[in-house]
C-alpha cells in the first residue's frame, strides 16, 4: 500500500523482530490492505487458501478463506465501493475522527499527525487520504510491529492504545455485521478477533 513512508528519525533505535511479531505485522498488513482497496483475483485467489484451527483468530481466518473461496473480484470490488465509497459516501466510515467525534478531520486526526511528526513519518508523494483512516493506522502498526519503522522499543503498544484502541474494534463490529456483505464481513471478524488479541495481550504485558 505504501501510504505512509518513514523520514530520517535522530531517536529512532533498530530492534529485532521475532517470528511472533513476523505474524502479527502481517496481519496488520493484510488488514491495511483489504481496508485501503478491494482486493484483485490474485490476492483473492491467495486467501481461498487461508487454513485455520478452533481459536478465535482461526476461526476468522477460516471464515475469511471460505468467503474468497465463493467470491470474484467484481462482486468483491462491489462491496467495497458500497461500504466505503458509494454514491456520496459509503455506508461505513473508516476514520477514527468519525468514531469519536462524529466528524471527519477532528481531534483524532490531529492527534494521529502529531504523533507522525514525532515518528518521522510522512505522506507518501500523492496520497491525499486523512491520516486516521483504519488502513493506513493498520499499514503503521505493521511497520511498527515488523521493523519497517524504526522506533523505541513498546512504540506499537503506544501507537495502539492512543490511536486504535478507542475506537476500531467498533468499526470492525459494524463492518462485520453488514448485512449486504459477505467478504468484507469476514473482514470485520477478522480484525475484531485481531485486535482483541492485541488488546489483551499489550493489557498483560503492561
Amino acid at each position: 500500500m505504501e501510504r505512509m513512508q518513514k523520514s530520517s528519525s535522530p531517536d529512532s533505535s533498530e530492534r529485532g523482530v521475532d517470528e511472533f511479531d513476523r505474524a502479527r505485522a502481517e496481519e496488520y498488513a493484510l488488514l491495511a490492505t483489504l481496508l485501503s482497496r478491494s482486493p484483485d483475483s490474485r490476492l483473492i485467489s491467495g486467501l481461498a487458501r487461508l487454513k485455520g484451527d478452533a481459536s478465535p483468530i482461526g476461526v476468522a481466518h477460516a471464515a475469511l478463506g471460505e468467503a474468497a473461496g465463493r467470491a470474484t473480484e467484481d462482486r468483491v470490488k462491489r462491496e467495497y465501493f458500497d461500504l466505503f465509497t458509494g454514491v456520496g459516501g459509503g455506508s461505513l466510515s473508516p476514520y477514527a475522527s468519525h468514531y469519536l467525534t462524529g466528524a471527519l478531520y477532528g481531534r483524532p486526526l490531529v492527534r494521529v499527525r502529531e504523533t507522525f511528526q514525532a515518528l518521522g513519518i510522512e505522506k507518501a508523494a500523492g496520497q491525499s487520504e486523512p491520516e486516521d483512516h483504519a488502513a493506513i493506522l493498520c499499514e503503521i502498526m505493521a511497520g511498527l510491529v515488523g521493523g519497517g519503522i524504526a522506533a523505541p522499543a513498546g512504540a506499537d503498544r503506544d501507537f495502539f492504545a492512543k490511536h486504535l484502541a478507542p475506537w476500531i474494534r467498533r468499526f470492525f463490529v459494524d463492518l462485520e455485521h453488514v448485512e449486504t456483505a459477505d467478504f468484507y464481513a469476514r473482514v470485520g471478524s477478522l480484525g475484531r478477533a485481531f485486535v482483541d488479541i492485541e488488546a489483551e495481550a499489550f493489557a498483560l504485558s503492561a
